[in-house]
């Protein structure tokens, strides 16, 4: 099933989820799930997906004035640069649907109320993981893990909405999700 969704290396584990001595997804299944009511025109998943990615981009600011180096600084830093480029993809996208002249500051104003992929607030994340804050290996580990909830959540929000356009749409969000969950990764093996 992964290996069909682009995933290169999957690996058996022995003894499946049970034998998993390390992190798995938290929450319901339906975490995240009520930020799209499955009716959204194309327009308005770009709307809400705007929102999570700026979301995300003020968690990792908020992370780099909490981080106790300046390495670790960096890090949120670039972390957050990632999500920006995200947010212009995603306007990018807004102007495909035949508005050209829509600027990210504009689009950014429309959004609205920011909130954070994978449907958690920064608070509940940070309980839920308890990252070293002084570690790079934490801060990377956090990140992946709120890449992976956003995933996810746009998978199944893929399954939800009734709009092919809209659906497209979500699913390409969804591997722009995955190419940024492989550069974490080989952020990681740097470190």
């Amino acid at each position: 099933m992964l290996a069909g969704k682009g995933f290169e290396k999957v690996y058996n584990v022995s003894g499946g989820i049970r034998a998993w001595q390390s992190q798995t997804a938290v929450g319901p299944q339906d975490l995240g799930i009520h930020l799209f009511s499955g009716g959204e025109s194309p327009e308005e998943v770009l709307t809400v997906a705007y929102s999570l990615e700026e979301g995300l981009q003020d968690f990792y600011l908020s992370m780099a004035d909490r981080a106790e180096n300046e390495k670790i600084r960096s890090l949120f830093l670039k972390l957050s640069e990632i999500e920006v480029k995200h947010q212009t993809s995603i306007v990018r996208a807004y102007q495909d649907l035949g508005y050209p002249d829509m600027t990210q500051e504009a689009f950014s104003a429309m959004a609205g109320e920011k909130a954070m992929e994978g449907g958690l607030t920064t608070e509940e994340y940070l309980d839920l993981f308890a990252p070293d804050l002084g570690s790079s290996i934490d801060v990377v580990s956090l990140a992946m893990s709120i890449e992976a909830q956003a995933l996810d959540l746009y998978q199944r929000v893929g399954e939800k909405v009734s709009s092919d356009q809209s659906r497209g749409i979500v699913m390409k969000i969804a591997d722009e999700e995955k190419a940024h969950l492989a550069s974490l990764g080989r952020l990681m093996d740097e470190i």
